[in-house]
């Protein structure tokens, strides 16, 4: 039942256009039904009371008498009478069809509206969760929870829901006719009724494990297609289109096969049904019939009212005992929309934090720990300072903690154990976003948006000019090539900068940096994957952007940090070395291995000269 309430809770910024839509369907569902209920003084006039009893002094003849008798002189020439009903039951459907453009017009405002708050309300959520939701889900699935299961829940909460209240609306109007015409006939149609509400039982559990399977499962084939395309380079170059290959036909395979097992439970549906509903109508033939010939308690031209009333009566309620089926995509659907909304935000602003004033002497990381799951630590008691204005590196081997250092100091994670001061004060005591913002981070991975050059350069920056555009473009050593493109700084990077060539891509990254002048940087080998020229160039650019600034600098090609004032080395998440380059290099330890392997041909030159 939660589950239903908080579905129905996106509905209430709509309330306004969903009662709209209320009213036409009540309007439409009795209209259509009374439409339906003219029929009876039609064949009245038509066969002047020869097809069975005498017609009863009822609430349906009051109906008639307050609504037809005002308009047309039922007791007038049988002509006259038959032409005035026809004429007054295309004004009812004419009304009635007014109201169903109602309904239909608000139905589609208040669908499109809670599809749009829903992807409005995932979306900010995911942008406020933290780097660890994203490193233990897969982007497909977060696609396709965005997308397919939002859908779904649209489906649930505004299409399913609008349809069932509208049939719940025809099926009373129908029936409230229907007893006011015989209610001994009308409850001998709802003998089978029971049956068909009760026949979804057993099949439900079946569909809701079915569906959230299915619904995984469409998952992890986006999440396949996602991975395969942005790393299609690799693939080729791997010749590994027919492992690929094999990788996708299972998952489809696994796709298809759930979804046609689960789609035979819902196919059960329509014949289960339809049986039922054959069975009621038959019921409803043999009763009335003997209520008409046998007894006189009917008339012919009631019973023939109150069986097409019966008929249209069939629709609205084969889609009802058939709803617990039909939802069950959405209430799945529904359920891994919430698991993304339930998903903790766990860095947040203190009560009382304080926007960030920038640096004005030191960076203090003091006994830091840090660990991703309980019992696996990847930082321990982690322990320096850096310097305002001055660059440390930190080195050491793949896996040994670097990047998770620099990402404590951004709270891109929170620390485990320990603190990190900025001039003595703990950085939880600031702002997320004030703290962020005095960053300014090069990774060896761009990133690009599908946008054009100067929006990519002045990503975040909402006041940025094309003057200071350019200026930063320029002191990235970016300006020339920019100029050079077709479109100039109007000109679209591709899909994660595929347009330009990874020096490029490098020297935008930088130049958005410079933009953002921020007084904290971070370079996490920015220029490891580039050829030499690329490297001269970003190198370059990157020694204006250090100016005046406190760098960070993770590199495994140590030739790029042997000017750093300090050269932090890490291994197994642990500070075993700290010092200069010449220092670090007499000490003997890791460092010293690491460079020797680097640099084993001049190492060995050394060596022999020395003999």
């Amino acid at each position: 039942m939660r589950l239903y309430l908080r579905i129905l809770h996106y509905l209430r910024p709509h309330l306004g256009a969903l009662s709209l839509a209320t009213v036409g369907m009540f309007a439409f569902a009795a209209l259509d039904a009374f439409s339906l209920a003219l029929l009876i003084p039609f064949l009245r006039t038509l066969f002047a009371n020869e097809a069975g009893g005498a017609p009863a002094d009822g609430p349906f003849e009051r109906l008639l008498d307050g609504t037809v008798g005002r308009v047309v002189d039922l007791s007038g020439d049988p002509a006259s009478v038959v032409r005035g009903i026809v004429l007054f039951i295309v004004g009812v459907v004419l009304v009635k069809n007014v109201f169903d453009f109602l309904r239909s017009y608000m139905s589609a405002r208040v669908e499109q509206g809670v599809t749009r708050d829903l992807r409005n309300e995932v979306y900010d959520h995911l942008l406020e969760l933290d780097l660890a939701f994203f490193g233990r889900t897969r982007t497909g699935q977060i696609i396709s929870r965005l997308t397919h299961d939002v859908e779904q829940m649209r489906t649930l909460a505004t299409r399913e829901l609008t349809k069932a209240l509208g049939s719940i609306l025809e099926a009373i109007a129908a029936v409230a006719l229907m007893l006011m015409i015989s209610w001994k006939l009308t409850l001998a149609a709802f003998v089978v009724v029971p049956l068909t509400m009760g026949v979804w039982g057993p099949l439900l559990k079946k569909l809701r494990r079915g569906d959230r399977r299915v619904l995984d499962l469409a998952g992890e084939v986006t999440s396949h297609l996602e991975e395969t395309l942005s790393g299609i380079r690799l693939v080729k170059s791997a010749s590994a289109e027919a492992q690929e290959r094999e990788r996708f036909r299972g998952l489809t395979g696994s796709y298809f096969g759930t979804f046609v097992r689960t789609e035979k439970w819902r196919a059960l549906a329509a014949p289960l049904t339809e049986m039922l509903a054959a069975v009621g109508t038959v019921v409803l033939l043999w009763y009335g019939s003997h209520l008409v010939l046998v007894t006189g308690e009917l008339e012919g031209a009631s019973f023939i009212g109150l069986l097409a009333l019966s008929m249209r009566l069939y629709q609205p309620v084969k889609y009802l005992s058939k709803l617990p089926t039909l939802i069950q995509p959405g209430l799945v659907g529904a359920e891994r929309v919430f698991e993304f909304l339930d998903a903790p935000v766990e860095i947040r602003d203190r009560e009382g934090a304080l926007p960030f004033p920038g640096l004005a002497d030191r960076i203090e990381y003091r006994g830091v720990g840090f660990r991703y799951r309980p019992g696996e630590p990847v930082l321990e008691d982690v322990s320096f300072t850096v310097e305002r204005g001055s660059v440390v590196a930190l080195v050491g081997p793949s896996g040994a903690g670097k990047t998770t250092i620099v990402d404590l100091l951004g709270r891109f994670y929170e620390v485990s154990a320990g603190e990190i001061l900025i001039d003595g004060v703990d950085i939880r005591d600031f702002t997320v976003r004030s703290l962020r913002s005095s960053l300014g981070i090069v990774s060896q991975e761009t990133v690009l948006f599908h946008d054009s050059v100067a929006a990519n350069i002045a990503y975040g920056v909402v006041d940025a000019t094309r003057q200071t555009i350019e200026a930063a473009a320029r002191a990235a050593h970016a300006h020339e090539f920019v100029t050079a493109l077709p479109g100039g700084y109007d000109t679209l990077v591709g899909e994660r900068g595929t347009e330009l060539s990874g020096g490029q891509r490098q020297r935008i990254a930088i130049a958005r940096a410079i933009l953002r002048d921020p007084p904290i940087l971070i370079f996490d080998e920015a220029t490891s994957a580039l050829d030499t020229e690329s490297e001269r160039l970003v190198q370059e650019a990157i020694g204006t952007l250090l100016e005046g600034r406190t760098v960070f600098v993770i590199a495994h090609r140590l030739s790029t940090v042997q000017k750093a004032d300090q050269i932090i080395v890490i291994e197994g998440g642990r500070v075993i070395e700290t010092g200069r380059h010449d220092a670090l290099l007499e000490s003997g330890g890791l460092y010293t291995r690491l460079y020797e392997l680097q640099f084993a041909d001049t190492a060995s030159e050394r060596s022999g000269g020395a003999t």
